[in-house]
C-alpha cells in the first residue's frame, strides 16, 4: 500500500467519479483506475461497484474509508517529523580517542568550538588502539589524534606538534638531575617501564627495547597501556621512555630529552577527500590550541 493509493481512493471515494478524481489529482483516468484496482487486488476486496452510469462505495470500501485518511494524515505527518528532524539534527563531528589524554588534548580546541557554532555537536569514541583504524576507513569516525609513523595508509595526516623523546622519571628517581641523557647512560641498573606497539610507536619500541634487553627480567615492568606505564613511574617504582607532549606532562615527574633521537610528528589523521569545513576549523583550532599551550 502507498499514499498513491490512498490519495486516489479518497479522491474518487469523494467525488464518485473517476474522470473528475483524476483532474483534481492531476493524473490520467487510466492511472487512477490502475491504482484503486491495485489496492483492491492488495486488499482482496472490491472498493466500488461500477457501471456505466455511477460509482459507489461498497460496504468494505465504506470501511476503508474510515481509516484511509488516518493513514494518509500520518503518513504525511512522519514525513514532515523526519524532514524538521533532519534540519534541526546537529552537525557532528566525530572523533576517535586512543587515551585519557587525547581528550585533555582537544579540550581547548573543543571548547573553542563551542562557543564559535553551537550547531557542531562533537561525538566522541573512546577505544582501543586496534580499533581506531577500522573505525575511521570506516566512516564511522572522521578522525583520530596518532603519529605519522602510525597513522594508516590511504589517509592524510596534518602535523599539529613536533614532539621530542625523553627519558621520564620522578623528581627524587637517581636520573632526575640529568639535564639531558642518551641510551647508553640508562643502561643502569633501574627498573623501566616499557609498552607494547601500537601503544608505543615504532621508534620509541625500538629504544625502548635497547634498554629492555640490556636488563634482567626482574627490573622491568610491563604495561599495557600509558595510563598504566606513567602510574609506575609517577609512584617511582621505575622510569620510561616516552613521547614528550607538553600539554600532557604530569606534575612531578622530570623529562629529560634523549639526545640524537629526532621528534615524533604528531597530528589529526583523516580519510582522504573527507576533510569539511567542520573538521578543517577544528584542527584549526587544536594547531592554535597545541602552539599556545607548548609556547
Amino acid at each position: 500500500m502507498n499514499t498513491t493509493q490512498l490519495e486516489c481512493f479518497l479522491a474518487v471515494a469523494d467525488c464518485l467519479n473517476f474522470s473528475k478524481a483524476a483532474e483534481r489529482l492531476r493524473l490520467t483516468q487510466p492511472a487512477v483506475s490502475h491504482q484503486i484496482k491495485s489496492l483492491e487486488d492488495e486488499l482482496e476486496v472490491e472498493l466500488f461497484k461500477r457501471s456505466s452510469k455511477s460509482v459507489r462505495l461498497t460496504q468494505e470500501g465504506h470501511m476503508f474509508l474510515q481509516y484511509a485518511g488516518d493513514i494518509l494524515k500520518l503518513s504525511g505527518l512522519s514525513k514532515a517529523q523526519v524532514k524538521q528532524c533532519r534540519k534541526e539534527r546537529p552537525n557532528f563531528l566525530s572523533i576517535g580517542c586512543r587515551s585519557v589524554g587525547d581528550l585533555r588534548l582537544m579540550t581547548p580546541a573543543l571548547e573553542r568550538l563551542r562557543r564559535e557554532d553551537g550547531s557542531v555537536l562533537p561525538l566522541l569514541k573512546l577505544v582501543p588502539m586496534s580499533a581506531l583504524d577500522n573505525l575511521l576507513t570506516e566512516g564511522e569516525i572522521q578522525m583520530i589524534l596518532s603519529f605519522k609513523e602510525t597513522a594508516p595508509p590511504n589517509c592524510s595526516f596534518r602535523p599539529l606538534l613536533d614532539c621530542p623523546l625523553a627519558c621520564v622519571c620522578k623528581e627524587d628517581h637517581p636520573l632526575a638531575a640529568k639535564e639531558e641523557t642518551d641510551l647508553e647512560s640508562l643502561k643502569i641498573p633501574e627498573m623501566i617501564a616499557s609498552c607494547p606497539p601500537p601503544v608505543c610507536p615504532p621508534s620509541l619500541f625500538a629504544l625502548q627495547g635497547q634498554l629492555v634487553t640490556s636488563r634482567a627480567p626482574d627490573q622491568v615492568i610491563f604495561c599495557d597501556n600509558q595510563e598504566v606505564l606513567f602510574t609506575m613511574v609517577e609512584t617511582g617504582y621505575a622510569f620510561a621512555l616516552a613521547v614528550d607532549i607538553p600539554p600532557l606532562r604530569r606534575p612531578g615527574l622530570r623529562y629529560i630529552p634523549l639526545k640524537g633521537c629526532p621528534p615524533l610528528s604528531f597530528g589529526a589523521v583523516y580519510l582522504r577527500g573527507r576533510s569539511d569545513t567542520v573538521l578543517r576549523r577544528f584542527l584549526n583550532l587544536m594547531e592554535e590550541s597545541l602552539k599556545s599551550q607548548v609556547g
